[in-house]
């Protein structure tokens, strides 16, 4: 079994390691901790040309695996939680346009993602929804040549930034999961009926509530055909639960190296904090937790590049799950080494423990990763 990168892996991981620590770090403390998106953090992303791994080749970008996306993910999230998601929610815009749009759709976007000239999200959680993905109130009712969409979001990371929303709707509520069916719509639009508003949360990771009320949304931009949209919204959460482990590790990294200097330079009943045994042990548990995510993350990812099945999704679950509540221990021990300078508000660490909690709820709270493994497990039994 080979656990080394590709050439390309290798290096994609240098360059994203070099643009993230040279040219994000400066930036990244000042706008993570604004409540929205910078447009600053955009044209760095595209100046560097890390946009172009939305989109494939045919429609002007440079494409990319599952793996390169998590390595990609753990690296901008290490040093910038705004970088890490204003590429991750292209990277899967761009995925669901690529797999389900049609040829018009795709020229039409598609170019404008890969150079980051427009930006990408997804809208599917409703207030009254949660994990059920089904229970959609938002309708989108076909009138003549456009629909009207009437109904609320809840969580749209990037929401009024982004000008390629795919949003989750149905065109018939008596129709069940069959009337489901996914939209392209420009959140940055000046189109009446639509209003975006920032959601307040413990987490400095700034989300929308995006309403509409009469939204005039012509027909052609429906994404795939009416009564697809779960399919859709599966297939991108398929992708998305990796690369959100691979996030989830970038930020554990990011506490792990800060508590690692701390230790060595903190002094303490006339010793370096490293010299105690007790927090030995810790830096054993915090570097071996992130080992064993990273492994099962790029095996997930691995898994996912070789086929888009029921196992790929059982794999990128496990990831998810794992990866996000590691992280949330070597978070919460990061803080419990640097004692009082850990709960300081704009420290480091603080910022990562108030960040991190988030990545066990969106995308699949880890109560249902543990239901699809199980349900997978039990399935792959009984064949």
């Amino acid at each position: 079994m080979d656990f080394a990168y590709t050439q390309r892996e290798a290096q994609l991981k240098e360059q994203v390691r070099n643009f993230a620590r040279k040219r994000l770090s400066p930036v990244a403390q000042r706008v993570d901790s604004v409540d929205d998106y910078s447009p600053e953090v955009i044209e760095l992303l595209a100046d560097e040309g890390i946009f172009q791994y939305v989109a494939p080749e045919e429609y002007g970008g440079a494409g990319i695996s599952s793996v390169a996306a998590c390595i990609m993910r753990e690296e901008l999230a290490q040093v910038c939680t705004q970088a890490d998601v204003s590429f991750a929610m292209s990277l899967f815009a761009g995925h669901a346009l690529d797999e389900f749009g049609t040829e018009e759709q795709k020229k039409r976007y598609l170019p404008a993602l890969g150079k980051g000239e427009k930006t990408g999200t997804t809208a599917i959680t409703e207030p009254g929804g949660g994990s059920d993905v089904s229970a959609l109130e938002t309708t989108a009712t076909l009138e003549g040549d456009h629909y009207v969409l009437n109904g609320g979001k809840n969580f749209c990371t990037m929401g009024a930034a982004a000008e390629v929303c795919i949003v989750i709707g149905t065109v018939d509520p008596s129709l069940g999961a069959k009337g489901i069916s996914a939209f392209i719509v420009d959140c940055k639009s000046q189109q009446p009926g639509l209003k975006a508003s920032i959601m307040k949360l413990i987490s400095p990771h700034p989300v929308y509530q995006i309403d509409f009320d009469g939204y005039i949304l012509p027909r052609g931009n429906i994404l795939g055909i009416e009564g697809q949209g779960l399919t859709i919204v599966l297939s991108m959460l398929g992708r998305m639960r990796t690369t959100v482990a691979a996030a989830a590790i970038g930020m554990a990294m990011s506490a792990y190296e800060r508590s690692l200097d701390y230790v060595q330079k903190r002094v303490a009943f006339k010793r370096p904090l490293i010299k105690f045994q007790a927090t030995q042990l810790k830096v054993a548990d915090m570097l071996t937790d992130i080992e064993a995510a990273r492994l099962l993350t790029l095996r997930a990812a691995w898994t996912r590049d070789g086929e888009d099945s029921e196992e790929s999704m059982m794999q990128a679950s496990m990831a998810k799950l794992f990866a996000t509540e590691a992280a949330q221990r070597v978070i919460d021990e990061a803080v419990q080494i640097h004692g009082g300078n850990g709960v300081i508000k704009g420290s480091r660490v603080e910022y990562l423990y108030r960040t991190i909690r988030a990545l066990r709820i969106y995308e699949g709270t880890s109560e249902i990763q543990r239901l699809t493994i199980s349900r997978s497990a039990a399935r792959k039994r009984n064949q």
